[in-house]
């Protein structure tokens, strides 16, 4: 029976390691592979991918995979498995600068509407220190709009806006939609926070 021969290139695995470590301010090389983290993922099984192994894949220095999987995409940052870690890892920070690299690498993400969802969430929280429905979702509708309309989708357009109107009115009903634009005291610091982010990926 013949095996895969696992290829470790250690320049390629102590770059990876570094870059991961310091942008994500997670100590990746504590991990001993307990696996507590992957017993209490919610999406592990979904993903095929748990919070060890992802560690494992940066470890060994294998970009691609690191960057290539579902578990970057579809983490929902519950901290469950930081919670549960001896070394108190934080794969949600993990998964988070993986999204960025991959992002930066210009990757296509194997969930465009989870992209989508960050982008917008990010840019509507960007302009007033706080998410807003009304902005946000705006936002987020009209990128999925824009990529369905390229893929020649009219009708999947027409289902997303009449599915949005339903949540909306059950929302607005359950007073969880919330029509007045929020901002925290001093929206300055935020965007002071956005520069100095962008910054620090050398945009």
């Amino acid at each position: 029976m013949s095996t895969n021969t696992l290829k470790y290139d250690t320049s390629k695995a102590k770059s990876l390691l570094r870059e991961v470590s310091e942008r994500s301010g997670q100590n990746l090389s504590a991990c001993y592979q307990c696996r507590r983290c992957a017993a209490g993922c919610p999406v592990g099984e979904e993903t095929g991918v748990t919070p060890d192994r992802l560690v494992r894949t940066v470890l060994l220095g294998d970009r691609d995979e690191a960057l290539n999987n579902l578990l970057v995409w579809q983490c929902v940052a519950c901290y469950t498995c930081g919670t549960r870690c001896p070394n108190n890892i934080q794969t949600a920070r993990i998964t988070e600068t993986l999204k960025q690299m991959s992002k930066e690498a210009h990757l296509d993400p194997l969930k465009p509407r989870i992209a989508d969802f960050h982008s917008s969430f990010m840019k509507a929280a960007g302009h007033y220190g706080r998410f807003n429905e009304i902005e946000g979702m705006g936002i987020y509708e009209t990128k999925t709009a824009i990529n369905e309309l390229k893929k020649g989708g009219l009708k999947a357009v027409f289902d997303e806006m009449k599915a949005q109107a339903k949540l909306g009115m059950t929302m607005t009903k359950k007073k969880r939609m919330h029509f007045k634009i929020d901002k925290v005291k001093n929206v300055a610091e935020v965007k002071a926070l956005y520069r100095r982010a962008k910054q620090g990926k050398g945009e």
